[in-house]
């Protein structure tokens, strides 16, 4: 299906193999019973990673622009050294579509530095074309935001190709539902909107564009992947308003997959959605994803000893039995020093839904260095590495217990912990995977650090 194959990501062997040459494998899939037959993932290691890159025009105060603010693009050559170090070949990373689009006209000389460093490091990207930012010429409720960015996106994919090998991923829209949350809802970010029918106008706006994107790229890369990112949430009624358990219900098992369902053709079937469209579902899982219900404004996150908190396990689940696609988790990360604990409560629930038969292709630690609260500019203390001031630099410092963390799944799995030369010439073998989830017989549970 592919122009270019994976090295496997795997410990060697005492004795070498010859490599064994394969495509990725049909999207769509379940996972095959029997363990020894051949099942490559999609991506050359397990283990992603990537930078916070939203460009929104935030609280009426002016564009923001998150990889310069962590330094991220004069530290591209830096930051993609420590994810090859770490034995991660898979990146995501963000185009900014308000930033290169300048009334149409779309110049793209900016990711020179970017596509230089990944081949210098040999990552694969996976290319976010619009996080939480468009163009200040543009309405998103028009018909000229879907033919710009579809025109856009046109130029991304055939840029892009251009300069690499394939295989190619993208991420139309990052998050529409979350998106839409914050431009439609809240009030946060353009275009501003603070009703529930704007929220859903925007949600179906963003959906529309990026269906429409994904046609676009696949005129220029026809075996492009996409990579469909929303959050994986579960809301529950406050213990004192039970009242609310319909409204709390609908925002999970309705709201929660709307976008996913329109991209698939299930909702709205004429603006082009397909399984092919929707193609890899990334799942974003944080703790603040479990909340109690609020009327207004943002829900409250839910505790870790919450008895209503349901297992991840469970939640991805439902995602899998839903669409039956290939997933990954997009984005998951702790905060501070509980972010080794939550990889491996993160890991657990994964392998243990590995176990019930997911088509899981990688877990995606996101962010690789720090980036700030929206709202204070804090440091989250979120990533592999922290930041740390000195001067006008923003210097990286890997958090060292989330590295040995990190380190420990991959012996687990085994997965390699640093890339070699070639880190391209075949996928992971899912195999290892489904096996340890078997040895190590992981049941999902509640019980989150």
């Amino acid at each position: 299906m592919v122009a270019r194959t994976f090295r496997q990501d795997r410990l060697k062997p005492a004795r070498a193999h010859a490599p064994r040459r394969a495509g990725c494998n049909e999207a769509g899939t379940k996972p095959r019973e029997d363990p020894v037959t051949d099942h490559p993932g999609l991506f050359p290691t397990f283990f992603l990673s990537g930078f916070e890159c939203s460009t929104f025009h935030w609280k009426h105060q002016g564009r923001r622009d998150l990889v310069a603010e962590t330094q991220h693009d004069t530290k591209l050559h830096e930051d993609y050294a420590l994810l090859s170090g770490l034995g991660i070949a898979v990146v995501r990373e963000g185009v900014p579509w308000p930033l290169v689009d300048h009334g149409g006209q779309v110049d793209l000389s900016r990711l020179d530095p970017i596509l230089d460093a990944l081949e210098k490091c040999r990552l694969t990207p996976i290319w976010d074309l619009c996080h939480y930012g468009y163009p200040d010429d543009l309405d998103p409720f028009t018909d000229a935001f879907t033919t710009r960015f579809a025109d856009y996106a046109r130029e991304v994919a055939r840029y892009v190709s251009g300069r690499r090998d394939g295989p190619h991923f993208f991420t139309p829209v990052n998050e529409p539902t979350f998106y839409s949350f914050c431009g439609g809802e809240w009030g946060w970010a353009a275009p501003y909107g603070t009703t529930r029918d704007t929220r859903h106008r925007l949600r179906l706006a963003l959906c529309r564009a990026a269906i429409a994107a994904v046609h676009a790229i696949r005129e220029v890369v026809p075996d492009a992947r996409m990579v469909n990112v929303d959050p994986l949430v579960y809301v529950v009624p406050p213990r004192d308003r039970p009242d609310l358990a319909d409204e709390a219900r609908e925002e999970t098992f309705h709201d929660t997959f709307v976008a996913w369902d329109v991209l698939a053709g299930r909702l709205h079937p004429e603006l082009g959605g397909s399984p092919e469209v929707l193609d890899i579902v990334g799942v974003n899982c944080y703790s603040f994803g479990q909340m109690e219900y609020r009327e207004d404004g943002p829900h409250a996150a839910l505790g870790p000893r919450d008895d209503r908190v349901v297992p991840l396990g469970d939640l991805l689940g439902e995602v899998w039995n839903r669409y039956g696609r290939p997933m990954i988790i997009a984005e998951t990360s702790g905060l501070r020093d509980g972010r080794p604990a939550w990889l491996r409560d993160v890991m657990e629930e994964c392998l243990a839904a590995v176990r019930k038969g997911i088509d899981l292709h990688g877990v995606c630690l996101f962010p690789a260095v720090d980036m700030p609260d929206w709202h204070t500019g804090e440091w989250l203390h979120n990533g592999i590495c922290d930041l740390e001031r000195h001067g006008d630099e923003l210097r990286r410092a890997p958090y060292a217990p989330l590295v040995d963390e990190l380190r420990r799944w991959q012996r687990l799995l085994n997965r390699v912990t640093r890339l070699d030369e070639d880190p391209n010439s075949d996928p992971v073998d899912l195999n290892d995977v489904t096996r340890a989830a078997h040895a190590m017989n992981f049941r999902s549970d509640r019980d989150w650090s």
